[in-house]
């Protein structure tokens, strides 16, 4: 880097810091990471000191999967625990400069300091703070809560304080983390004596429970049966079977592990039933121990029950299986999704990011990245918490987005089918449905009257009320319906279904708003620096004049919902006057249609796709326009050309694309791919809260 890019470049970082181990810092390291990744376009993160080095770190390679800078483990690594303890002068001088390089290709970084993984040394927060200051990093506070009383941790808070500022490092904010529920409020209250601003967070068991592979792993043992997507399943109890089959089965509880040898026939059939009957909790898994295998008129049985639960087996006898289980502790790491989205909820909760982010000094960001786009889709989803419906819930990726919609109040939430099925198989994921509600189509008490609604939208073709009654039983116009009647405030489908089946109910029912005839839709195309809004690329297949000025016209307010300022290009072969013909003169008109609706807005047609992007080629054909060589919303002339531009930018250019998102409608229904991932539906549904809020992000 030169020396006038150095002068120009500046990195804001944070070193969180802990003055003990278990104190939940990666936790408090991932939300920061968010926080930092929806306000600069190159959120990056580095490890001064490894944690160990025999196998690799899992909280790096947990932050960097969350990071936005491009950085390898290597680059973000800096020295071991044996080169500080051999020359902790060399050590630091090695940080340093590896932080220094690092630094120089993020706008931000998150520091995370030592673990206390070998003996625990009463200068390692000491230490940590020699290393802060050099590389002038403000300090984040970590400690833990978990047994200690208010005044206990102002305490330990005091004495961190001082050995902090006795090495001159900045503290900015203290986190108390791991706070048992009668304290959690009153912490933040006795440690406003400070100086900075004090949060407290909660023991959630859930993030120290070992998964049911880490437990396989911990016992050295083997999947007999079951669903192995079920193993990243967590095992919030472990329980030794030993007592009859009837007495464990009043003793289990949601997310046990029951641990009972092979030839106990009667324990593990009631506990592989008990897991599938209603009424009973959803059981984490079974640990076969001892070595045994079940009798081969058992495990016939088990066969043909075909159990989702995951058995294990393993040699080690009783004590040595519940030992080994019992100090297993769960990781907050890559792939573990449910406990990504509790840390993530827990930060977003009880710490105040607009104050956090304005201590560590963030600069505003000139660009908006992929990663900025969609943190601030959720981040505006959660402000204004609307209620959406999801009619797929035989879908395990519906029902996994929705975990992860409610654990982060992105909205609330009604998913559609059968209740005991759908809370049934959201358990055996380990998906926390419960602040959802679930209704069945097919036995719900408002079932007639939305049937006579539907009597009443139809009779002009002829509705009768028993095909009503029929019609309201299908998934798509059930959620439509509730839509329309505000019980809900959008509607999401379209992983098993198609795009027909999603948004037909939508015409018949919800309508287009005032002043739309055409329901089309937008794409948010996510380039490296700034978000383009792309229309229509999935809904009109040849649109008239009339219907692209609507087109035009619904995605400049879509393109400002989001938060883009809408400079309309209708897109043609032709720019301005050069062009004849049929085609450029459908955009011509409605370019024309278009500014005498909405003559408020910025609008340039017919012009070339060039001509609207780039100021060079802008300056040439069109110079006075206020919208080429500056447009953010690009209007195809019709599908063919604008779904194959849309993926040629996608692939080509690595953009992120989200949507379709539809527009046009009274009221919000979105469609997923059916190959949608499951960020994709819970982005889907935060950008159908923001269009049900209505307002600008």
């Amino acid at each position: 880097m030169s020396t006038t890019e150095s002068a120009v470049h500046r990195t804001s970082s944070v070193y969180v810091a802990a003055p003990e181990g278990d104190t939940g810092k990666s936790t408090v390291a991932l939300g920061l990471l968010h926080m930092l990744s929806a306000t600069t376009a190159r959120a990056g993160v580095f490890r001064p000191i490894a944690r160990s080095t025999t196998e690799p770190d899992y909280i790096l390679e947990l932050l960097l999967e969350h990071s936005t800078a491009d950085l390898t483990y290597e680059q973000a690594m800096g020295v071991t625990y044996e080169q500080v303890h051999e020359d902790p002068g060399a050590a630091l001088s090695e940080i340093v400069q590896r932080f220094h390089t690092v630094a120089e290709q993020c706008d931000s970084v998150v520091i995370i300091g030592s673990d206390y993984t070998d003996i625990v040394s009463p200068s390692e927060l000491n230490f940590n703070a020699r290393i802060a200051v050099n590389l002038g990093a403000p300090v984040l506070l970590t400690v833990r809560g978990k047994g200690r009383t208010p005044d206990e941790v102002v305490q330990l808070v005091n004495v961190c304080e001082a050995e902090l500022s006795a090495q001159k490092a900045h503290l900015i904010a203290v986190i108390v983390n791991r706070c048992d529920p009668a304290t959690l409020d009153e912490i933040p209250k006795v440690l406003a004596q400070t100086e900075v601003p004090a949060w407290s967070m909660p023991e959630v068991p859930l993030l120290n429970a070992p998964t049911m592979a880490e437990l396989c792993h911990a016992i050295g043992g083997e999947l007999y049966t079951g669903d192995t997507e079920l193993l990243q399943r967590e095992a919030l109890r472990v329980m030794v079977g030993g007592m009859t089959a009837e007495h464990i089965l009043e003793r289990l509880t949601e997310g046990v592990v029951v641990i009972a040898p092979a030839d106990r026939s009667d324990v593990l059939l009631s506990l592989v039933n008990a897991h599938e009957a209603e009424g009973f909790p959803s059981l984490a898994g079974i640990i076969m121990n001892g070595g045994l295998l079940p009798h081969p008129a058992i495990a016939k049985l088990v066969a043909g029950l075909k159990p989702r639960l995951p058995i294990l087996t393993t040699g080690l006898g009783t004590f040595d299986t519940a030992s080994a289980a019992a100090q297993t502790r769960g990781r907050v790491a890559v792939g573990s999704q449910r406990k990504i989205d509790t840390a993530l909820s827990l930060m977003e909760q009880r710490v105040d990011a607009g104050e956090l982010l304005k201590r560590i000094d963030v600069p505003i960001p000139s660009v908006v990245t992929p990663q900025m786009f969609e943190y601030q889709i959720v981040y505006r989803a959660r402000e204004v918490r609307k209620h959406i419906v999801l009619p797929e819930g035989d879908d395990d990726r519906i029902l996994r987005a929705a975990g992860r919609v409610l654990q982060r109040q992105i909205a609330d939430l009604t998913i559609l089918g059968d209740e005991n099925t759908i809370r049934g198989r959201a358990a055996e994921l380990g998906v926390d449905l419960s602040a959802a509600k679930v209704i069945d189509p097919l036995h719900c008490e408002q079932l007639d009257d939305f049937a006579k609604e539907y009597t009443k939208l139809r009779a002009h073709k002829g509705m009768t009320f028993e095909r009503a009654r029929e019609v309201m039983t299908d998934i798509s116009y059930f959620g439509t319906m509730m839509v329309h009647l505000g019980i809900a405030d959008g509607m999401v489908s379209g992983a098993a279904h198609t795009t027909a089946h999603t948004i037909r109910p939508s015409f018949e029912i919800i309508k287009t708003a005032p002043g739309v005839d055409t329901v089309s839709s937008v794409f948010l195309m996510c380039l490296s620096d700034r978000v383009l809004a792309y229309g229509d690329c999935a809904v009109v297949p040849d649109p008239t004049a009339e219907q692209l000025a609507d087109i035009a016209i619904s995605s400049a307010v879509t393109a400002e919902q989001f938060g883009i300022e809408p400079r309309v290009a209708l897109l043609s072969y032709s720019t301005g006057e050069s062009g004849s013909g049929a085609d450029v003169d459908k955009v011509r008109r409605a370019t024309q249609l278009a500014r005498e609706r909405r003559p408020d807005l910025l609008l340039e047609g017919p012009i070339q796709y060039d001509a609207a992007i780039e100021p060079t080629v802008a300056k040439s054909k069109l110079p006075d326009s206020l919208v080429a060589g500056r447009a953010t919303v690009f209007i195809f002339p019709d599908l063919n050309t604008g779904n194959n531009t849309y993926k040629a930018v996608q692939r080509s250019a690595g953009a992120v694309a989200v949507g379709p998102v539809l527009q046009g409608l009274n009221k919000p229904v979105n469609d997923l791919s059916r190959g949608a991932l499951i960020a994709d539906i819970v982005n889907t549904i935060a950008i159908t809260a923001i269009q049900a809020a209505g307002t600008k992000s």
